[in-house]
């Protein structure tokens, strides 16, 4: 992650972090999902990250990439054809691999249904 975005999301408080993420990410998807190749995993993690059965560490550590995710400008603007998703699919991937087992079949059924 470029250091400047990191301080960025370093900068916010956890809260301000889920807040983005709750406001944004919806809206995310619909405008990029299709462009976006692994919106699958992070749609599972947003509910992940909304759900109480799921440890709170967990959830508390999903809302960072998802914010990155979510965040207007970073590294790689989204927008560039081809490249433009490389740095949050790093993100992303990051989550999935410490905690990608946390995600229930039920949070891809609800991915699922939000991707349509």
């Amino acid at each position: 992650m470029d250091r400047s975005y990191a301080d960025h999301l370093n900068g916010m408080d956890a809260g301000a972090q889920e807040r983005l993420v709750r406001e944004g990410f919806a809206a995310k998807v619909r405008r990029f999902g299709k462009r976006i190749p692994f919106v699958r995993d992070a749609a599972a993690a947003y509910y992940a990250m909304l759900d109480p059965n799921v440890p709170i560490l967990t959830r508390a550590a999903l809302v960072a990439p998802l914010a990155y995710l979510v965040m207007p400008v970073d590294a790689v603007p989204d927008f560039l054809v081809g490249l433009g998703f490389t740095d949050d699919l790093v993100v992303i991937l990051a989550a999935m691999r410490s905690f990608g087992n946390r995600l229930s079949d039920e949070h891809y059924a609800k991915a699922d249904e939000m991707l349509g």
